[in-house]
C-alpha cells in the first residue's frame, strides 16, 4: 500500500480540532476525486435553459447502483484502504431488571471464535468513551444493571467474512449468552428534561400578552422529588417561574369550576413507539491506520460536521493508546428521517476500527440489529383539558400534559417534549395555556428525532379533541375550526406571533368545498347500503408544523468560473429528501441557470474562517454581545440535515450567496455593458433599477435594455476583477442575523453574519493580494452584527407551514379492518424549488401518517424490538395496498407572490392524515378512538 501523500492535497484540510487535521472528502465530490484521483458519481445534467432538473441530482446513481450509501462501499473500493476487509457484530444484552455479569461464547466452538473481542474493561483501560452527548457506558461494565434494553456490552471483530457470518448467525436470538446475575429491577433515573410553557393573552389575540414564555420565562422545576418535577410555587409578584405557575393555577381553578356556559373537553391520548423504517440500516466502515497516525470513517449521517467533531472528542480521550494526527471522514448520501441524526453508530464503528488490527472493519447491521437499536420515534402520553364558550364557538383555554418516553439514552428528548408541547397549539387559537412536558428515562430502546419531532403526537391529538368538541357543540367540524383558526399577526402559545402570511383558514376553506368533504353524507349513506358489512367514513384534519431549530446555521458557496460553469458548495447533506437537487436549483433565481456542479455536506470552509461557542439555547444576552464583537463569531456553525430545514434555512445560504455574486458581479458588469459608448449607452437615456432584472432564456435585461447571455456577462465580470465567487455563513433564531459589510467601498447590510469574496480572473493586484491567503478568498471583516436576542429561544418556533387531509375510509366489520379508499391534501408551502420534489415528499409523508394511524407499533419494554426478534414480518409498514395509491391527489396554494420564500413540508405532510383517519373512523362506526395505532382488534372489540 503506497504511503498517503498529503502535499497534493493539503487543500482538503477543513480544520484542526484539537489537534487533529480534519480532512472530509463526499464520496464522488471534488475532495474525494482530488483525495483518491478517481470519481464515483456521473456529472449532472440539466434540461437545457429552462432551469429544469432532468432528473434528481442523486437519482441515475442511485437506481443504477452507484456505491453513493456507506452500506454498499468496502474496503477494496477505497484507493489507499487495505483491501482485506473485516467485519464486527455486537452483543447486547436483552434483560435491564438485573445485572450484567459478562457472555459466553460456548456456541461458537473452537472453529467460529472472533478475531478480537472488546469489552467495557477494554474501553476503560484505553481511555476509549463515548462522547458526551450520547452519555455513558458505550459498553456495559460487568456488575451493572442494562441502563435499556438492547444495551451494547461486547464487540465481536472477524477478519474472514466466512467465520463472521457463520458466527453471527449462530449467536442470532440466543440470549442465554448474556450472563445475568442479581435481580435489580429497571434503573430509575429522573426525566431526560422538564418544561412548562403559561400564556395568558390580552383582551384581543392582539394585543400584549399578561404572561408568556416569550414576553417573560418559560417555567422550570425547582428539582426533582422521587424523579418528579417540583414546580414553583405560585405567586403573582413573585420570580418569573412563580409568575408563571400563578396563571397557571387560575388556568386549572377556572378549567375546575367552570363558567356554566363552558364545556370542559378532558381526554387522554396514547400514540406508539414506531421505527423511522430507514431505507438504509446503521453502518459504519472504518480503518485505523496506526502507522500513519489516521483515522478513516466512512458514515451515513445526516449531520458530517457532527460526526468529525464527536469523533474527535472520542479520539483524543483516547490519544495516549490511538494517537490519532488525521481524520478523514467520508460522508454518503443516506434516509434517515431523524433515525441517523446524532446516532452513536458511527461511533460503535470508529472502536472497531480502534482494535481492528491495523485492518477496515465493517460494522453493518442486518434488520434485526437495526430494529433493536435504530433511534424510534417517542411514545407519548397526554392529557388534554379544553374550554369552550358554547354559545360563541371560542375555545377559551388550554391545559396539556405531555409524557414523551425517551428511552435509555437521552439524544433529543428534552426538546422533543418540548416541541410536542409548544406544537399542540396546532392551527388555533387559545387566550390561555398550561403545557406541562416531560421527556422521561426508560429502559425502552432510545427515542430521538424521528420525522415529525413529538409534532405528530401532541397534534394528531389535538385533531381528533377538536373534531369531538365540535361533535358534542352540534358544529360542523371544519365549520368549528375556522372559527377558531390562528390567523396572521395573533400569536402562539408562546406569545411569539408568527412569520408572515398564516394561511391555514384557506386550507380550510378549500377542504370545505371538496367533494370528499361537501358529499360526504350522502356517499355514507349509498355506500354503507351497497355495501353490507362495511361502513364508510370521511375524516378530516388540518395542521401547521414549525419547521427549524431555533439554532440553524449553514455555509454556501457560490462561483461562476471563466468557462460559465456554476459551482454549489454546501454544508447540508443528502439524505433522500432531494436537498441537493433543490439547493442547485435555487441558484437559478440570481445567476439564470442552476448550479451544474454542486457538491454537498461539506466542511472545509477554510476561506471564511467561522468559529463559535457556547450554547446557542443557553447562552446570556450579556455574553452574546461580548462574544459577538469577534467579526468571525457566530453562535453556531453548521446545522445537520434535520428539522424540515433545508427548503427555508439552506436555501437562504445558498441565495445569500449567489445574490452577492449577482449584486457585486453579473450586475455591474451588464451594467458595464449596457452603458458602454457616448451619452452613457444605450442605458444612458433609461431609468435602470436592479429590481427590475430579469432571467429570460438564460439572459438578463431590465427595463428594456438589451438582453445580455449568461457568457457574456460572465466573460465581462472576469475582465474587470468583479465578484465571481461568495462563500457566506448563516444563522437564525426564529429570524436571521444581519450584519453590515463593506464591499468595494460601499456600506451593504447582508441577512448574513459572516462573507468571503472571490474577483474575477482580471481583478485588480491590490484585490489579488486580499485573496490570496484563503484559496483565492478574500474575507471580510463585518462592520457590525445584529444577532437575534437570546430572548427569541423562548418564541419557541414561528416558522409555519400548513397542510390539510380529508379522508375516505372504509371499516370492515368481521375482520375490524380499515381501508383508506381515497385521500386529498392541501398544501400551504409558500414558492416551490421544485414541484416534483414536493409532491414526492406529499406521497411519502402521507403513508407514513397512514402507517402510524392503522399499523406501525412497537412494544416499549421486553416484548418489543429491543429483544433482537423484530423484523418486517412483525413490523407492518405502509404497502400500495394500504394508501390509496392509484386514487390520491393533492394541490399545492399558490403562493401570496412570487417572492414568498420556500417553507419546510417534510414533516407536516406526513401529520394531519394521522387525525383524518381517526376522525373518519369516528365518522364511519360511531366511536372515537384515543390510542393509536387504531388496530383491527381494537375495532372489533368496539363492535363486539
Amino acid at each position: 500500500m503506497a504511503k498517503l501523500d498529503l502535499s497534493r492535497r493539503s487543500f482538503l484540510k477543513a480544520s484542526v480540532i484539537a489537534g487533529v487535521s480534519v480532512y472530509v472528502a463526499p464520496l464522488g465530490g471534488k475532495a474525494f476525486a482530488a483525495l483518491f484521483e478517481e470519481k464515483l458519481l456521473t456529472p449532472v445534467k440539466w434540461s437545457g435553459k429552462d432551469g429544469k432538473a432532468q432528473f434528481r441530482i442523486d437519482g441515475i446513481a442511485k437506481v443504477t447502483g452507484s456505491k453513493v450509501f456507506a452500506r454498499d462501499v468496502r474496503a477494496r473500493d477505497m484507493p489507499h484502504w487495505p483491501d482485506q476487509q473485516s467485519h464486527a457484530f455486537i452483543l447486547r444484552a436483552t434483560r435491564a431488571d438485573r445485572s450484567y455479569e459478562g457472555f459466553d461464547l460456548t456456541l461458537l466452538g473452537d472453529e467460529l471464535q472472533p478475531d478480537r473481542i472488546v469489552t467495557a474493561e477494554d474501553l476503560a483501560r484505553d481511555g476509549v468513551k463515548f462522547p458526551a452527548f450520547y452519555g455513558e457506558d458505550m459498553l456495559l461494565p460487568k456488575g451493572k444493571t442494562p441502563a435499556y434494553l438492547g444495551h451494547a456490552v461486547a464487540i465481536l471483530i472477524y477478519h474472514e467474512f466466512a467465520k463472521f457470518r457463520f458466527a453471527k448467525d449462530t449467536l442470532k436470538f440466543h440470549d442465554e449468552v448474556i450472563r445475568y446475575g442479581a435481580v435489580t429491577g429497571p434503573l430509575e433515573r429522573d426525566p431526560w428534561g422538564t418544561f412548562r410553557f403559561v400564556r395568558v393573552g390580552g383582551t384581543t389575540p392582539f394585543d400584549d400578552d399578561v404572561f408568556s414564555s416569550l414576553k417573560n420565562a418559560p417555567v422550570f422545576p425547582n428539582m426533582m422529588r422521587k424523579h418528579q418535577p417540583v414546580w414553583p410555587d405560585g405567586q403573582e409578584h413573585g420570580k418569573l417561574g412563580e409568575q408563571g405557575m400563578f396563571y397557571a393555577g387560575k388556568i386549572q381553578d377556572e378549567l375546575d369550576h367552570p363558567p356554566a356556559d363552558w364545556l370542559v373537553f378532558d381526554r387522554e391520548y396514547h400514540t406508539q413507539s414506531i421505527d423511522t423504517a430507514a431505507l438504509e440500516p446503521d453502518n459504519a466502515n472504518c480503518w485505523y491506520d496506526a502507522a500513519n497516525q489516521a483515522l478513516h470513517m466512512i458514515v451515513p449521517s445526516q449531520g458530517p460536521l457532527e460526526v468529525v467533531e464527536s469523533a474527535t472528542e472520542l479520539i483524543n480521550g483516547a490519544k495516549a493508546r490511538f494517537p490519532v494526527k488525521q481524520l478523514f471522514v467520508h460522508p454518503c448520501f443516506t434516509v434517515g428521517y431523524g433515525s441517523k441524526d446524532h446516532y452513536n453508530v458511527p461511533f460503535y464503528g470508529l472502536v472497531c476500527a480502534l482494535y481492528g488490527d491495523g485492518k477496515p472493519v465493517r460494522l453493518a447491521f442486518d434488520r434485526y440489529e437495526h430494529f433493536q437499536t435504530s433511534i424510534k420515534r417517542h411514545a407519548f402520553k397526554m392529557h388534554y383539558r379544553i374550554a369552550v364558550d358554547k354559545k360563541t364557538g371560542l375555545m377559551q383555554a388550554f391545559k396539556g400534559d405531555f409524557e414523551a418516553n425517551g428511552g435509555g439514552r437521552a439524544n433529543f428528548s428534552p426538546s422533543v417534549a418540548m416541541v410536542g408541547a409548544t406544537a399542540a397549539q396546532s392551527v388555533y387559537y387559545f387566550p390561555k395555556n398550561d403545557f406541562a412536558a416531560v421527556a422521561i428515562a426508560s429502559r425502552a430502546i432510545d427515542a430521538g428525532s424521528a420525522r415529525g419531532y413529538g409534532t405528530l403526537q401532541s397534534m394528531a391529538a389535538t385533531e381528533m379533541a377538536v373534531d369531538e368538541i365540535a361533535e358534542k357543540l352540534g358544529m360542523d367540524p371544519i365549520d368549528f375550526r375556522l372559527k377558531n383558526v390562528l390567523k396572521s399577526g395573533m400569536k402562539n402559545t408562546q406569545g411569539a406571533i408568527p412569520a408572515g402570511a398564516i394561511r391555514a383558514d384557506e386550507v380550510m376553506e378549500k377542504a370545505k368545498v371538496h367533494p370528499i368533504w361537501a358529499n360526504r353524507a350522502k356517499k355514507k349513506a349509498d355506500f354503507d347500503t351497497k355495501n353490507p358489512g362495511q361502513r364508510y367514513g370521511v375524516g378530516f384534519a388540518c395542521v401547521q408544523k414549525d419547521f427549524g431549530t431555533g439554532a440553524e446555521s449553514s455555509f454556501a458557496k457560490v462561483e461562476i468560473g471563466e468557462d460559465g460553469t456554476i459551482s454549489l458548495f454546501h454544508t447540508g447533506n443528502e439524505i433522500g429528501t432531494g436537498m441537493s437537487t433543490s439547493q442547485a436549483l435555487a441558484v437559478a433565481k440570481w445567476l439564470g441557470f442552476p448550479a451544474g456542479d454542486a457538491h454537498f455536506g461539506v466542511t472545509d470552509w477554510a476561506d471564511l474562517p467561522v468559529v463559535t461557542s457556547g450554547n446557542p439555547y443557553l447562552m446570556s444576552q450579556a455574553e452574546q454581545n461580548k462574544v459577538s464583537a469577534n467579526p468571525r463569531w457566530s453562535p453556531a456553525y453548521a446545522s445537520p440535515a434535520s428539522a424540515t430545514n433545508s427548503a427555508f434555512y439552506y436555501t437562504h445560504s445558498t441565495r445569500e450567496a449567489a445574490r452577492v455574486v449577482f449584486m457585486h458581479g453579473l450586475w455591474p458588469a451588464a451594467m458595464a455593458i449596457w452603458g458602454q459608448g457616448i451619452g452613457g449607452g444605450q442605458a444612458g437615456s433609461l431609468v435602470v433599477r436592479v429590481e427590475d432584472a430579469r432571467w429570460v432564456d438564460g439572459k438578463l435585461s431590465a427595463g428594456g435594455l438589451q438582453a445580455l447571455p449568461f457568457e457574456q456577462l460572465v466573460k465581462k465580470a472576469h475582465e474587470l476583477g468583479l465578484v465571481t465567487g461568495a462563500t457566506v455563513h448563516v444563522f437564525n433564531r426564529w429570524r436571521w442575523s444581519e450584519a453590515d459589510f463593506d464591499i468595494a467601498g460601499k456600506p451593504v447590510r447582508l441577512p448574513i453574519d459572516g462573507l468571503s469574496l472571490k474577483y474575477g480572473s482580471g481583478a485588480k493586484p491590490a484585490d489579488k493580494a486580499k485573496a490570496a491567503t484563503r484559496g483565492g478568498y478574500h474575507v471580510l471583516d463585518r462592520k457590525k452584527v445584529y444577532i437575534p436576542d437570546v430572548q427569541m429561544n423562548n418564541a419557541a418556533v414561528t416558522y409555519y407551514s400548513a397542510v390539510g387531509t380529508l379522508v375516505e375510509l372504509a371499516v370492515h366489520e368481521a375482520s375490524g379492518k380499515v381501508e383508506v379508499l381515497n385521500h386529498h391534501s392541501i398544501m400551504e408551502c409558500g414558492s416551490q424549488l421544485s414541484p416534483q420534489l414536493v409532491s414526492g415528499q406529499l406521497q411519502g409523508g402521507v403513508a407514513m401518517g397512514i402507517g402510524h394511524a392503522l399499523h406501525e407499533f412497537l412494544p416499549l419494554y421486553e416484548d418489543g424490538p429491543g429483544n433482537g426478534t423484530w423484523n418486517f414480518n412483525r413490523y407492518h409498514v405502509p404497502r400500495a395496498k394500504d394508501v390509496a395509491v392509484w386514487k390520491q391527489t393533492g394541490e399545492v396554494l399558490p403562493p401570496v407572490t412570487e417572492t414568498d420564500p420556500p417553507k419546510g413540508i417534510a414533516e407536516v405532510v406526513m401529520i394531519p392524515v394521522v387525525g383524518a383517519i381517526v376522525n373518519g373512523i369516528a365518522h364511519a362506526i360511531g366511536h372515537r378512538f384515543t390510542d393509536l395505532p387504531v388496530t383491527p382488534e381494537k375495532i372489533q372489540e368496539v363492535l363486539a
